[in-house]
Order: structure tokens, then sequence, then C-alpha cells
């Protein structure tokens, strides 16, 4: 996470029809920005420009021209921009690379009590691990309930119950007690796809929800297993404990 305090903005500059592997060189970046944790990054697309070959390049639309000027922005510490550049250099090719000195003054989406914690000191990592449940809930997309989507109405209901979470997947194939196959085809043909809700909360939780459950699902399949959470989070709390003065 970025802090307060000096720092180098990067500005690169691409064309839009450059390719890196494949794809469009500016993605390619910004997919490479994104898994080497930079804080972030914002992709503009310029309406007019010319290169080192004075070739200018224009989104009127009598050019038609689609070869039109990209720039990317981030603003990350020194050390983190010294270990990304040479892979920036190699991507970039005929491409620019502009690295300025600037200032953080505020970090974005950080509150003042969090980031004077992480500026003053490593706030060490929790490891949380406990014991819970694991609802599956397999429905198909054209059931109902009350004239709505029941994977819909389900979701709704089990944030109403203050279930910790809920989600839904769409399947592309699949059949159930009847022994009918459902398929998602490129036609479209048939909408009775299956859908699966996956919601986790501790037992007691979930089987409080069962009366509820019980009353929406005139058909479908639902199964209980055991999981371990294990969640990582900032020891926000005990950094706070020791910075307090003690008596």
């Amino acid at each position: 996470m970025l802090t307060t305090g000096p720092a180098k903005k990067v500005t690169i500059y691409v064309s839009q029809d450059h390719l890196y592997h494949g794809e469009s060189l500016y993605a390619a970046i910004l997919d490479f920005l994104f898994y080497r944790k930079i804080a972030g990054a914002t992709v503009t697309r310029g309406v007019a420009g010319f290169g080192a070959d004075h070739h200018m390049h224009t989104d009127r639309r009598a050019m038609f021209t689609e070869n039109l000027p990209m720039k990317i922005e981030f603003v990350e510490a020194a050390d983190k921009i010294k270990e990304i550049l040479p892979k920036l250099h190699e991507m970039v090719g005929s491409g620019l690379i502009e690295i300025q000195d600037t200032t953080i003054v505020k970090s974005a989406g950080s509150d003042p009590k969090t980031t004077a914690l992480i500026a003053n000191e490593s706030v060490p990592s929790l490891k949380r691990q406990s014991k819970a449940k694991l609802m599956r809930i397999y429905v198909g997309e054209n059931d109902k309930w009350h004239g709505k989507p029941l994977h819909t109405a389900l979701l709704e209901s089990m944030r109403a119950n203050d279930i910790a979470g809920v989600t839904v997947y769409r399947g592309i194939l699949g059949y159930g007690a009847n022994r009918r196959i459902h398929a998602e085809t490129a036609l479209h043909l048939s909408h009775d796809v299956p859908i699966l809700l996956s919601a986790i909360d501790t037992e007691e939780k979930l089987r409080a929800y069962i009366p509820v459950l019980d009353d929406m699902l005139q058909q479908g399949l639902v199964v209980f297993s055991d999981v371990d959470i294990i969640k990582y989070t900032h020891d926000f709390e005990g950094a706070e404990r020791r910075k307090e003065p003690r008596s």
C-alpha cells in the first residue's frame, strides 16, 4: 500500500495498435502492473497525436484510424519501480517511458488512523482460522419463487438472514433428478441451466436458515460440508494497543 511521502510517477506512451504476444500492448502492461501488485494504474486514450515517425493519428471519423496514442500512468515507491522497470522496457519496445519525482500527500482509499499506523510501523499480519460449514444449493435457472428467479430470491433471503456471504454460479451443463440434460448453447435454446449457490457461515447460522429454505425450495438439492476458514488480515487493533502509553 502506498504511504505519504516521496514516490515516483511513471507514464508510458504506446500506440493503440501495438501488440504484445498477440494482445494489445496497453492491456498487457496493465495486467503486468496488476499482478505485480502496483498500487493503481490508469489507461487513457488520446484523440490525436504523432510519434517519432511524425505520422499524425486522429480519431476523426474521416481518418478511419485506430492507431491512436495510449497513456498508462501509475504512482509507486521508487524501489518498486526499480524492480519492474526492466520488464517494462522489454514490453514497451518503441514506446516511451517517463519517470518523474512526485510526493504523495494522501494515499487513496485509506483513513488517517490506518495511514499513520502503516507509516510508523510494520503492521503484523494475523492469520485467523476457524471451523465453519459450507452450504451448497443446486437449483435450475428457470425455478421461480413468487414470480422471481429462485436463485435471486434465495440470495436476497440469505442476505436478510445475515448469512456471512453467498456466491451464485451459473453452470454450462448438467442434469438433475429428472435425468434431463440442461445445457447452455450458442442458440440459447435451453435457459434452464444449473445454478449453484455457495454460502459459508457457522453451522448455527446455516441451520437456523433451513426453515426459510424449506419454504422456498420445492425442488433442488442442498449439501452441507465441513470447511476450515483461513483468513489473513492486519492486526490494526493490536498495533493500536502497542502504541498506547503504559501506566
